[in-house]
Parts: C-alpha cells; structure tokens; sequence
C-alpha cells in the first residue's frame, strides 16, 4: 500500500515508493548535468535530518534557505529541515540587506543555509545584528562558510534515524510547515504561516488541471523555489513522478529548453512577452515572402480561440501557419513544450492566443502566497478554458465577490495567519473567507475575471474611479513600453510614468534610420520617440472611458529592477518606491511646484 501524502516531506518517500524516478532532480553544475534519484534524493534528506538532530535542532526552530537559482540541494535540504519539524523559511535572494536583517529577526533564525559567495557576503554583513542567527552553510564551497555537506557527513551514521521516525511521526497535518515572507508592494515584508495541509491539499486539488505523465516527462523549473507557485508544483512534480531539470538562470533558459526539451514549464507574464518580442523582432528581420508569411501567421494566432470556435476554414490556414512559421517557434523553445502554466500576474490575452496557436498553449491562474497558492486556473479540456479569465476554482475551493468587488477564497490552503500578527490577521479574514486585496467578477460560467488591485484603485479629483492594472495591462500590449505605473489619485486626470523598452527602442531607432543616441536619457528626451510612444499611448487608450484615458505621461532614464528596488522579486512594480523616486516627473506632470 502505498504511502498516503498528508505533510509535505510524505511527497519524497511517495514518489520513491511510486515511481523510484532514477532522473528525479536534474542540476547543471560547471556544464554538466547531474542526476540525483528518487532513492538518493530520501537518503541525503534523511541524512541531514539526522545531522540536524546531532545539531540540537528542535521543533519549531525556523531555519533559513535562500539560493540564487534553483538547484537540488534546495529540494533535499527542504525535506530535511521538515521531517525533524523545523519551520522552513525561504527567502528570496535578491532583496536588500535591510530586508535580510528584517526576516532573520522577525522569524527568530537560528540556521541559515544559502547557495553562493554573494549572498554569503550579504548574510555575513548582518550576522552581528541576528542574535539567534547560530550558523550559516553554503551549497558552493566559500573559505571561511561552513558547507552544507558538513550536515550530511554528520548524518552519516544511522543510529538515530528512529529519533527521525518518531520527530516525523509526531508532525501533524494541521502543523506549521513554512513561514514565507510576501515581498509585497508596500511597507515591510509580512510572514505568511503555511501548514503542511495548506500546501499539500493544494497539490492535490491542483493536479487534475495539469496534464502531467510520470515516466518520460520532463520539467523545467527557473522560477524562485522560495515562492509558493514553484515550490508547489516541485512536489507536484515528484508526486505525478516526473523528472525536474533546474535551469541555470534566465539568461541561460533559452539553451536549457534545448537541452532539457520539457514537456512543462511555468512563466511569469514577462518572460512570455520577452520571449513574444524576441521572435517578433527576428520576424522584422526577414525580407520578402518570408516576412509576410511571418507576419500572417502571426495575425492569425492573435485569432485563435479554443474549441475549433474559429471554424474549419481557419484551422486549415493554421495548420499551414504551425507547418510553415509555428513549428519553428517550438523548436527554439526545445521543441517538447505542451503545457506552461502562468501565474503572478495578468497575462496579456494576446499572448494566450498567439501562443496557444502556436501548439504551445499557457494555462493561466490565479493566487497567492497566503492560499499556497492555487485559487483557480484554466485548463484546455473538459472546456475550462476561457481567454482574458484565470479559470475556474480548483477542486475544494470556494470563490465569492464580496458587495464592494474584492475576491474572497475559502478552502484548505487558506493559510493559518501571518506570523506574530494576529491583527493583521484578523482583518483579512471574515469567517473561512481570505480577503484578498484583487477586485474580480465572476462570469455565469464560473470563470474568474480579475480586475485590479483593491489597494490600487483609486479616484480622480472628478469622483471617477480608475482600475491602474486593466490600463496598465492594455499599455504593455505596445512593445515600446516595458514597465508602466499609472497615476493621478485626487488628481483631474490619469496620467502615466512609464519605462520605455530601451533595447526595442534603438532596434525601432535603427530600422527607421533614426540616430541612435547613447544614453538612455537621450533616448527619452528624443522627440521622434516621444512622438511615437505617444501614439502607442492612444492605441492603449482605445476601449476605455473618456475619463479613464491617459492624457499625459514621463519617461524614466532607469531600467526599474529588482535590485534598485523598483521591482518585486515577482516583477511586479513597487508603487510607493516608484513614486518615491520619480515625484519630481509627478510633480511635472500635474504642475506642482516642487
């Protein structure tokens, strides 16, 4: 009988009981891939719990994980830490020393492991201000860092593996599994309390909607482990038996779809529009009848609809389209892809279309870190799929609109609260419902639209309400814009500070034998440019209100990142930092006298 799966680390020894995949995680370490099974994957997992128990480990002790990229260690390390009843606490890599500071006090941490020399240097600085930091350990090997290894080598004897047993068989379902701490889009990071029945259920409830085979299929996983949406489907991976392949990082993910050819993968919304602008721009590249065979194809998978909804005639012009230009597209992304799953934010329709066309169809959904974090999500068969919507709710999840529009969730990966913050708490909680600050509808079909953000929302000095993310969403249609902030609470009217897509910028500059000026802030001061960025403005415009319209915009010099702070780890922008550091073009905009 096989094991039943109720606590998160129950996700390795069931697949070792199910499938013993001899490929289970898959990481690329100086050019080479290496392979790790099902069956040394539990091993090492328990090896380190053993060393962590010789360690004094207790339960209840949070211990802190953060790596640059994905990597096995991660997942066997993750196992470890649960199976004696520590808390793991995932942190993203690229936040600030101050946020670092933050976490490592606020959760109380007593280990730290992490993956490299510079987050080594970044946690080190801060070490002194962490009373109950004990240790930090490295994957790569640092001089003068513990390494990780050294907690397998004290697990190497196995006479207190039965302590292990009875720390596992004491883990409750209901028991507190991980604290994951929200970036967020203001004020200071919150720790979201997951349980191991929070995320397992979500799991479970998830996998109908995703067509996965065990055996020969393969992952490719890149987005942060220490979000919930990747974290969730790595042990939905290993429970459906398939093989996880890391990849090295964004810049690499093109070769890493060669070499891997996955079945699966899951996006962000940007990644698909980089991916979308770079073969439009080898597209503008061709000449002839090369080109306009392109660009045909193209225009008709902005068409597509599912469900042969489009009729025969056009399925026939789209099977030239995926014979003559689509094929090729799915070559360069390894050739295999089936399925990509897109979460974090909202997906331009167009692409959904374009690339559903294309034999590569994108499953969107939605949630949060606080509902671990599947809400609902569209799927191809069964016709729950519907453009422009995230789907319908998983299995065991209830969705509701409350009287003011606000999405509300009830289920078992609702999280348990936020930690040492029962207030905060208690206001997004009414009953079982988790308020989840997104506005939504739900069409009579049970599909959910979202909206935009509650907090977000705001009103013109006229009394007209604007929803920023559906503008927001309509601008960065244009490849001529890459980030967006729209603006003007109190204010007449709506207007926009926009980060242009500097890299299209020159390729558009020269194609049109414009000169190609240096810096970025001469590219923004061009008047051709702001001419023509204007124009893509008006396109955005059509569709909505007079009154929602934007009338003016700034350009800014900067790339808004992660790391200067402008961008979540999610690649969401930071509205206040935004502000913050672009009042002056504000102030510009609405003539307030600085």
């Amino acid at each position: 009988m096989s094991i039943k799966v109720t606590r998160l680390f129950d996700f390795a020894h069931y697949q070792l009981e199910t499938h013993n995949t001899s490929n289970a995680f898959n990481t690329k370490y100086n050019g080479k891939w290496v392979t790790t099974s099902s069956e040394e994957y539990v091993k090492k997992a328990n090896a380190i719990s053993r060393g962590l128990l010789n360690l004094g480990v207790k339960p209840g002790d949070k211990i802190a994980v953060i790596s640059s990229n994905n990597r096995t260690e991660w997942n066997i390390l993750d196992i470890g830490i649960l199976q004696v009843g520590a808390i793991s606490v995932p942190i993203y890599p690229t936040i600030t020393k101050d946020d670092f500071e933050y976490i490592f006090n606020h959760a109380e941490i007593t280990l730290c492991f992490l993956s490299d020399k510079e987050l080594y240097k970044k946690v080190k600085s801060v070490k002194k201000k962490v009373p109950s930091l004990q240790e930090i350990y490295s994957f790569d090997k640092i001089s003068k860092c513990k390494n990780w290894k050294e907690i397998i080598k004290l697990g190497e004897d196995s006479s207190n593996q039965e302590e292990v047993e009875k720390r596992k068989d004491s883990i409750k379902a209901d028991d507190l599994a991980t604290i994951i701490y929200t970036s967020g889009t203001t004020g200071k990071p919150k720790g979201v309390m997951l349980s191991h029945n929070n995320i397992v259920t979500n799991v479970i409830d998830s996998m109908p909607r995703l067509p996965l085979k065990s055996g020969d299929f393969k992952a490719l996983s890149f987005l942060p482990v220490c979000h919930i949406f990747e974290r969730m489907l790595l042990y939905l991976y290993q429970y459906a038996g398939c093989s996880i392949y890391f990849a090295e990082g964004i810049d690499k993910i093109g070769d890493n779809l060669k070499e891997v050819k996955p079945k699966f993968m899951s996006v962000v919304p940007r990644l698909l529009e980089k991916v979308y602008d770079g073969i439009i721009n080898k597209g503008l590249e061709l000449k002839g009848i090369k080109k306009m065979l392109f660009f045909w194809a193209v225009n008709l998978g902005l068409k597509w609809e599912p469900y042969q909804k489009n009729g025969w005639w056009y399925a026939k012009k789209l099977a030239i389209a995926d014979k003559l230009i689509f094929s090729k597209w799915r070559e360069a992304l390894g050739g295999n892809i089936e399925t990509m799953v897109s979460g974090s934010a909202a997906l331009q329709p167009r692409l959904a279309k374009v690339f559903s066309a294309a034999g590569m169809p994108i499953m969107e959904g939605y949630g949060l870190t606080e509902t671990s974090p599947v809400t609902t999500v569209n799927m191809m068969k069964d016709n729950l799929l519907k453009i422009g919507t995230v789907g319908k709710a998983i299995d065991n999840v209830e969705i509701k609109i409350a009287e003011d529009g606000e999405i509300l969730v009830k289920g078992p990966n609702v999280m348990m609260g936020y930690y040492k913050d029962p207030e905060k708490t208690a206001s997004v909680m009414t009953g079982d419902f988790f308020h989840t600050g997104d506005k939504g509808e739900l069409d009579e079909n049970g599909f959910l639209k979202i909206t935009g953000r509650k907090k977000e929302i705001f009103k013109t000095s006229g009394g007209k309400y604007i929803v920023p993310a559906l503008l927001e969403n309509s601008m960065k249609e244009s490849r001529f814009i890459e980030q967006i902030l729209v603006i003007g609470e109190g204010q007449k009217l709506p207007a926009a500070i926009i980060q242009p897509g500097f890299e299209f910028l020159r390729e558009w500059a020269r194609i049109h034998h414009e000169p190609i000026p240096g810096s970025n802030q001469d590219l923004i001061e061009n008047p051709h440019i702001i001419k023509r960025i204007e124009k893509e403005i008006k396109k955005g415009n059509k569709g909505f209100g007079n009154w929602e319209k934007i009338k003016k915009f700034e350009l800014t010099p900067d790339v808004w990142g992660i790391e200067n702070g402008l961008l979540t780890p999610t690649m969401k922008p930071k509205r206040n930092e935004i502000l913050k550091k672009y009042q002056h073009l504000y102030n510009k905009i609405y003539e307030i006298s600085e």
